[in-house]
Parts: structure tokens; sequence; C-alpha cells
């Protein structure tokens, strides 16, 4: 029995997966800052440094649903400290290599990690608590996302400036093998699932609400990304500032809005969920009629709002699947995820080319008012409100419960 279960928060383990999550961004992302230093030391062009990046993202996207599936019935924390040390090496080898086609297979190595810790740690963190503190577990281990945005991405290029790309990677690469150490003593151990109480994909994905609540990411992923991908050019035509304040702007309002929707979102998941894709729509409005420092806090505003939309999906996803498929569950909702960043990038791409950056809010609203209106809608199983939410341990999670007899931890299942 974990400490949640006992009435503490769990905190050693939560913040080592938050650590893990932070070390996952730090990996996929940090290329992106670094692609003259090592596009000149691998001998390729910038253009083509840019497919490192790539070469994660597609890794990710294809690995996790089938690799978390084949992985099921290994005990969970055995396999996250594998994936760890995946990391590990993986991080250590692209700081020694001077080859470009060897950097890219290490990278989509990487990524294939990557996708079997994203379908993880959602799931790993409301199996360490009661479900009346699933939501702010979520919200903890997410906050690693945030940091690694917001402080870990610019902490690395300088520290590549001052040192090297290498060193960066160096860095990286002993911050999984220190996680590999810490996990097995801060993390309480959770048993792999036998084939007989396994519950096929396609069965998990038919339970009540776990479609709608993919559906929404879909959405709001897609809507989102379609303007925040090419943020730089819009805040220069509505005249919010440049594009290093309006993005800082915007970071700054997803750390005040994760901090928040972590303090709420156990009592009021559904009413929170409502509010912040309310205010997104709004900022998309602003956006697309009024400049100047109005459109700033626009940004601000909607930061602010999307910085706890993740946490709020996840957290819906593994209520309405239950914790014991949530690693199934949320390595859909990671592939959604990778599909609606695509998806978005290029649509607004589209958008941006043959309208100009002024339609970009005007293509996003309609998708996060549509996600919204389902939100509103969805009272049954995806988003059920207070009192519906206390009269069910989770809808689906009774149709597909993994009997006890086939493993689990008491509390915890």
């Amino acid at each position: 029995m974990v400490d949640g279960v006992r009435g503490r928060m769990p905190w050693p383990g939560l913040l080592a997966l938050s650590a893990a999550a932070f070390t996952a961004v730090m990996t996929e992302l940090l290329p992106a800052g670094l692609l003259p230093q090592m596009g000149a030391a691998l001998g390729v062009p910038e253009g083509r440094a840019g497919f490192l990046v790539t070469a994660y993202a597609v890794a990710s996207f294809l690995a996790a649903i089938p690799l978390t599936a084949l992985l099921r019935r290994f005990a969970r924390r055995r396999v996250l400290v594998g994936t760890l040390a995946g990391f590990a090496a993986c991080n250590a080898a692209t700081a020694l290599s001077s080859s470009y086609a060897v950097t890219f297979g290490i990278r989509v190595l990487a990524g294939a990690m990557g996708g079997i810790l994203w379908a993880m740690l959602v799931g790993y963190a409301a199996r360490m608590v009661p479900a009346e503190r699933r939501g702010r577990a979520i919200a903890i281990v997410s906050a690693g996302i945030t940091v690694a945005l917001c402080a870990g991405i610019p902490a690395g290029a300088a520290l590549a400036g001052a040192f090297g790309w290498r060193a960066a990677f160096g860095v990286l690469a002993v911050a999984a093998a220190v996680l590999v150490g810490l996990v097995p003593v801060t993390v309480p151990g959770f048993p792999g699932e036998p084939a007989a109480g396994r519950v096929p994909l396609r069965r998990v994905a038919a339970v009540p609400g776990v479609a709608t609540v993919l559906g929404v990411t879909a959405l709001v992923l897609v809507g989102h990304q379609a303007v925040y991908t090419y943020l730089a050019p819009l805040a220069a035509l509505t005249g919010a500032g440049r594009a290093s304040v309006v993005l800082l702007a915007f970071g700054a309002g997803t750390v005040a809005g994760i901090w928040v929707v972590g303090a709420v979102i156990d009592r009021a998941l559904r009413v929170t969920l409502v509010v912040v894709l309310a205010v997104v729509a709004g900022a998309m409005a602003v956006l697309g009629t009024i400049g100047g420092p109005v459109s700033l806090v626009a940004v601000v505003l909607w930061g602010a709002a999307f910085g706890g939309v993740p946490t709020l999906l996840q957290t819906a996803l593994v209520n309405a699947s239950g914790p014991e498929n949530a690693d199934v569950a949320t390595s859909m909702q990671t592939t959604v995820y990778n599909a609606g960043i695509a998806g978005g990038s290029l649509a607004g791409g589209l958008v941006l080319e043959g309208a100009g950056a002024g339609a970009l809010p005007w293509t996003a609203l309609p998708l996060v008012a549509l996600a919204l209106a389902v939100v509103l809608a969805a009272r049954g199983h995806a988003f059920p409100g207070r009192r519906a939410a206390r009269s069910r341990v989770g809808p689906g999670a009774r149709r597909v419960r993994v009997p006890r007899t086939t493993g689990g931890t008491a509390g915890c299942r």
C-alpha cells in the first residue's frame, strides 16, 4: 500500500515521475534549439538536422500503442526503469556520435522509448494515489513538462552555447541514469497483466467515455497547434510584441494554469475543463479581432487556460478507462496528441500561406468551440458532473476491470 492510500501524497515517487517527464521532453525538443551546432558537427544542413526532431516524434507516434501492448505483461517498475535506461543510453550515444545516419537511428530508438514512457506516466501516477487525489497526482507529474518547456530547454541551450551541444546531451544522459537509480527506491512496484486478465485494446477503446475524451483531445490539439506553431507571424500582425516576449508570456501563463488546475481538478474536473476551453475560445476570438497590448493579454490567458488542459484530459481518460487500463488508454492518447500536433501544424501552415496569419485564430476557434460543446454534452461517462462521478468508480472500468485474482495492489485498483 502506497503513501497516497494511507492519506499522504507519495511525493518522492511523484517527483521522480515528474523528473522522468522532464527528461523525456528535454530529449525530444533540445535538438530544435541546437540545429546549427548539430548540423555543422554532423555535416548536414540545418534542414536535415531538423529531421532529428521529426524522427523522434514519428517513432513515438508509431511505437506508443504497439509497444505498450507488448509490454503489458511485465512489471511496471521494471519497464519504467528499462525505458529510463534507454534514454540514458540514447542521449550518451547522441553526445558521442559523429555520424548523421547513426544519430538519426539513435533518435528513432529514443522516440520509441518516449512512446512507452508517455503511455506509462499518467497511469502510474493514478495508481499511486486514491481516486480522490488522482487529478492532483497527474498534475504533479505533468508539471515536469512545463518545467522542461519554460526552463529546461532554455537552460539546455545556454549550456550548449557555453560548452557545446554534446555536453547538453551528456548532462541529459546523466540525469536519466540518476533516475534509473532513484525510481526503484521512490516509486512503488505494480505487477504486469497476465494474459488471462489482459483486456484487448479494442475493448479498452470501446469503454464508454474513452473515445469521447480522445476526440476532444484531437480537436483541442489541432486547434491549439494550428495557432501556436505560427505564433511569431501572428504576434507580428497583431502587434502583441516580439515573438520572444509573446512566447515567454504564453509560457508564464501555462505555469500558472497547471498550478491552479492541480489545486481544483479533483473537486471540479468537468467545470474546470469547461472554463478553460471557454477561455481558450475567447482568446482566439480576441486574437482574431483586436491588436496591440490586448492581444498579449489574450496570449497570457490562452497559455493559462491551455496549461491545464492536458492534465484535465489525461485525468478524464483515466477516470473513464479505470487505472488498470490507463497504460493502454494513454498510449492511445499519446498517439492522438502526436497526430493532433502534426495535423495542427500542417493545417496552420496551409492557412498561413493561403489566407495569412490573421486567419489562424478563426481556424482554431470552431475546433475549440466544438470540443467545448462535446464536453458539455458528455455528462454520462467522459466528463461527468460531481454527483455522477461520486456514484460510480469509472463505468467503463466495471465492464473491463481485470479480476483481482490476476494481480494488482490493494488500494490501487
